[in-house]
């Protein structure tokens, strides 16, 4: 038997090897927390070839460092301290800037604590196979682990800290590398600190360290021109500042401290919420607050106070007495401020634009109707800062030189695609090059002495309006993570690949363990054409006591995707499925989505069913949930299965069961309506395409649906509701949910004054029923089209959907305003929603089929999941809508080539100096404007213009005919929707 020594550390290492601090719990009691590290001296360097590391195996820095800085002629490897990452990633993320790198563990903590969203970028980052990085562990190393002295700052710890591992790391190479007795020592690469710190800097440089700054760094470098741009601006410590930059006037007044801003926000003198800016008007601004049924509106940019778009900010509300109403007035940006200059645009106090702004205030106000006011206030603090990258275009007259060759730096604008968010100032050489291209743009800053915020050039995308540049941009544009699934996350899946196949049935098989064998089943998925990742599939029978036995059949993806795997984490991270017109970026690997767990016809699947039996009438008599085996019998479009359904030729089983469950279908619907459930509508158009290789569209027409699509919905709505009391009922804390939260009543103001004036109807709005109720009486005999006009309407009206922790809310908030249920989830698309995934980990506990991993147990991190799946799932909304969108400016491009394209229109808003058009058959809006004064009347919702010596009046709800073109804008070449009105008059006269 081995020996074994027992070593009993020395009280004097207490001291390096013990963390203390102090913490304070949920109740507020403070609480001393000791936590011991072990110090080792085997922490390997990360360098090839090193002598002295044991582990050099797995080394990934050359031995000699990067030989490609002028500076550092012998080789030299990058150590970042935190600021670094902090304020430069994108250019720690560039593919051209591949240093050899040493990411210190400090460094790594830090950035953790100061950012968690740049933190979950540095983890890509170091994983990244195209980059050299090694992580060093030297909190745990003995000789570069340091303990905080006695009034040292945790920052100063931190960088004595970063400064002694850089020495260390020098001292290592010089040891690992003696010299040969008789030759002379050839010179050592240097391990360079890089800061932007000076007084970081500074001590390093009296320690007889090598350190530089970023930008001296990049500036040094051989293919500097194209990084330079990457820089941040707070990062550009020897940045030439612009003129007259100490005597600036200040145009935006400073912002509260934060703490300052929490306590005014926990006292109710200030008020916290999201930043909205308005699309018609980019001087004013909105922030929905609980503490008002409105949302607090805000006017001018002062009062927005640098404030951009996502931004959580406190806002301070005025007295009653100086509450204004939104302007009935569509002001541009960019028409407004085309003459402001790039590089004089920060001396602006007496500026053209300044004033036209100034103008344009004062007339609004005399303007705006005193019936319609709303709490005003203005913006005094971000709590936080929603600044990410930003698709843009340059816009070309802000450019000093358009000469291609030019390396120059020039001070540009950089135009948003989005109208929501203001031009950003950004310095760069490669400006003549980048006109007419895709870029992406990050914020750095925005002082409040300058009109525009300041950011730096990350990447270029594309041409403009080509196919590759507009679909990538569109996902940076909404956050849609989009990068190839990498070797951790594809290592997860079977290791058969496509050859997998559910093993013969046998009761010790763990793919067959508690499993029903329902492959007997005459089972089938109705699902849009062309639809790969099926994850519904159906049954119905009739049973011997006259009931009906009807199944819903779903994906098994939680046999495939576990807890605490790098596929579950990607997953989570992508958070939902996103549909673009002609791809699709999948939440999980194809072999899952498309093959293993999609329902394919004829081949033997894993499932999750949900089976009750119910009464003719449509009524549960008793439902169950278990795991299955099943073998789907046909895979139907909506088309194919409504044509078999109607067919009386055929009554075969398959046949029989869909006209089954559709009779169902229809009785489950009755009863929710009568619930008060709302029937309510969006305008989903499709794109025809050419071809799927060329993906060129051809034509646009609205979606038809059918018989069977409600059907489906039925039965998906019934299993969602079905698994959402069981999950609920076994895990009261941490049931993953879905609620729909009722709208205020003053949502719906606007929509309801409309509809009385123009129409002489009433919406209530006291309850779900209600509005049902009264949404099936506004119809206008002439206008089939009206009731679905209203319909949309009244769906722009409602809040949003959201996922939540059960034991997050309160028990009388659990339910689904829209459809009139007590409570609900997602269980029924596991392949496109991590929130069904987790859904059916509960699940799966709550019938004893598997127990719960403890991360669901936890109701804090189904909190941080959820906030996530939320956000991914807003985002891919958008961006499903602006890929149709786009779609539908390349088809309406073709066909106003070869004539011009005249479409119906609904008005679906007035304003002083143009109408808001909504045009069914394309499924999109536009505005149309007027050049002169014409008469708005705001209280009738009515625009009067002059027509050939009379006049005709256009309101609200009046269908008009409307010319669709796209037109490209000369400064940024963005194309854009352009309408103009054909009838009843033609606008361009206007």
């Amino acid at each position: 038997m081995p020996e074994i020594s027992i070593r009993k550390r020395p009280r004097t290492e207490a001291v390096v090897t013990q963390r203390k601090f102090f913490k304070k719990t949920a109740r507020g009691k403070v609480v001393k927390v000791l936590r011991e590290r072990y110090l080792r001296d085997d922490v390997a360097c990360g360098m090839h070839s090193c002598t002295l590391c044991a582990s050099s195996q797995d080394a990934v820095l050359p031995s000699s460092g990067s030989l490609d800085h002028p500076s550092f002629p012998s080789g030299h490897f990058v150590l970042p301290d935190t600021n670094i990452f902090l304020s430069q990633m994108d250019l720690m993320e560039s593919p051209k800037f591949n240093p050899p790198t040493i990411i210190l563990q400090t460094v790594m903590e830090e950035v953790r604590h100061r950012s968690l969203p740049l933190y979950n970028r540095l983890k890509a980052l170091v994983k990244a196979d195209d980059k050299n990085i090694w992580v060093f562990y030297n909190e745990y190393r003995s000789e570069t682990a340091v303990i905080r002295e006695e009034g040292e700052s945790p920052n100063d710890r931190n960088d004595r800290g970063i400064r002694k591992a850089t020495s260390w790391y020098n001292s290592h190479l010089s040891l690992a590398r003696p010299p040969v007795r008789g030759q002379s020592r050839p010179p050592l690469p240097v391990v360079v600190l890089m800061s932007d710190d000076v007084a970081n800097r500074q001590k390093a440089e009296k320690e007889g360290l090598s350190c530089v700054s970023v930008r001296k760094y990049v500036e040094g470098r051989k293919d500097s021109n194209g990084l330079l741009d990457l820089l941040a601006a707070a990062g550009s410590d020897n940045l030439d500042p612009t003129p007259a930059a100490a005597a600036r006037q200040a145009l935006y007044p400073d912002y509260l401290p934060t703490t300052t801003l929490l306590a005014g926000v926990k006292s109710g003198r200030l008020h916290q919420g999201h930043f909205n800016a308005n699309q018609y008007n980019y001087l004013e601004g909105s922030v929905p607050v609980p503490g008002f049924e409105k949302p607090v509106l805000l006017v001018g940019r002062e009062h927005m106070n640098r404030a951009v778009q996502g931004d959580v900010v406190a806002v301070e509300v005025f007295d009653e007495k100086d509450w204004k109403a939104p302007a009935d007035e569509v002001v541009d940006q960019e028409a407004t401020l085309k003459n402001d200059d790039a590089d004089d645009s920060e001396e602006e106090t007496d500026d053209d634009e300044a004033l036209a702004e100034q103008k344009m205030l004062r007339a609004e106000a005399v303007k705006r109707a005193e019936s319609s006011k709303q709490p005003t206030g203005r913006v005094v603090g971000i709590i936080k800062r929603n600044w990410r990258s930003y698709v843009c275009h340059i816009d070309s007259t802000s450019l000093t030189s358009t000469n291609p060759t030019s390396l120059s730096q020039q001070t540009v604008f950089a135009t948003p695609v989005s109208r929501l968010l203001p031009r950003i100032r950004l310095r760069t050489r490669q400006a003549p090059a980048l006109v007419g291209q895709k870029i992406l743009v990050t914020i750095d800053r925005w002082e409040r002495t300058s009109r525009y915020p300041e950011g730096h050039f990350v990447r270029a995308l594309g041409k403009v309006q080509s196919k590759e540049a507009e679909q990538e941009s569109l996902l940076l544009e909404f956050d849609v993570p989009y990068r190839p699934f990498g070797k951790a996350i594809l290592d997860c899946l079977p290791v058969e690949g496509d050859n997998w196949v559910v093993p013969p049935k046998n009761p010790v098989d763990p793919n067959w363990k508690d499993r029903e064998d329902l492959r007997d089943l005459i089972i089938c998925s109705i699902d849009p054409p062309g639809c790969q990742d099926i994850d519904d599939a159906l049954h119905a029978r009739r049973l011997p006591n006259g009931n009906i036995e009807a199944g819903v059949h779903i994906a098994d993806v939680s046999h495939f995707v576990h807890p605490d795997t790098p596929m579950d984490s990607e997953a989570a991270a992508r958070g939902t499925t996103v549909y673009l017109v002609d791809k699709r970026i999948d939440m999980l690997p194809a072999l899952l989505g498309t093959n293993l767990c999609s329902l394919r016809p004829h081949v033997e699947r894993l499932a999750f069913s949900v089976i009750w039996e119910l009464s003719p009438d449509a009524k549960i008599v008793d439902v169950r949930f278990t795991k299955s085996v099943i073998a789907s019998k046909s895979a139907f479009t909506y088309e194919e299965a409504q044509i078999r359904k109607d067919d009386p030729g055929l009554s075969d089983e398959l046949t029989e069961s869909i006209r089954l469950l559709n009779d169902l279908a229809r009785k489950l619907r009755e009863q929710r309506m009568a619930a008060g459930a709302l029937n309510l509508a969006s305008p989903e158009v499709k794109i025809q395409l050419d071809s799927p290789e060329s993906s060129d569209p051809v034509d646009v027409e609205q979606k038809e649906l059918r018989e069977t699509n409600s059907l489906v919905e039925e039965f998906m709505l019934l299993a969602n509701i079905s698994v959402a009391r069981k999950i609920q009922e076994t895990f009261p804390q941490t049931a993953v949910l879905r609620r729909h939260l009722p709208p205020p009543r003053t949502n719906f103001e606007k929509l309801q004054d409309i509809l009385r004036r123009r129409k002489g109807m009433t919406l209530d709005v006291s309850s779900s029923g209600a509005l049902a109720a009264s949404l099936d009486k506004c119809v206008d005999p002439n206008e089939p089209a009206f009731n679905t006009l209203v319909r949309i309407m009244a769906t722009r009206c409602m809040l949003s959907a959201e996922y939540f922790c059960s034991g997050s809310v309160a028990r009388d908030t659990f339910g689904h305003y829209g459809l009139a249920s007590p409570i609900y989830t997602h269980f029924t698309s596991p392949i496109r929603r991590y929130a069904d995934v987790l859904a059916h980990r509960q699940l799966a506990a709550a019938i004893g089929y598997a127990p719960l991993h403890a991360s669901l147990h936890s109701k804090s991190h189904v909190e941080r999941v959820l906030e996530v799946v939320n956000k991914r799932h807003r985002m891919a909304q958008m961006a499903s809508r602006a890929s149709v969108e786009f779609y539908v400016g390349l088809a309406l491009k073709a066909r106003s080539s070869k004539a011009t394209v005249i479409e119906d229109a609904y008005v679906i808003r007035a304003f002083r100096n143009g109408l808001g058009v909504f045009v069914s058959r394309l499924g999109i809006e536009g505005l149309v404007t007027f050049k002169h004064e014409i008469q708005f009347d705001a209280d009738n919702y009515t625009i009067t213009v002059p027509a050939g010596g009379q006049e005709i009046t256009i309101s609200v709800f009046d269908k008009v005919k409307v010319e669709v073109e796209v037109e490209q804008d000369k400064n940024t070449q963005r194309g854009r929707v352009v309408m103009a009105l054909s009838q009843p008059i033609d606008s361009r006269s206007l």
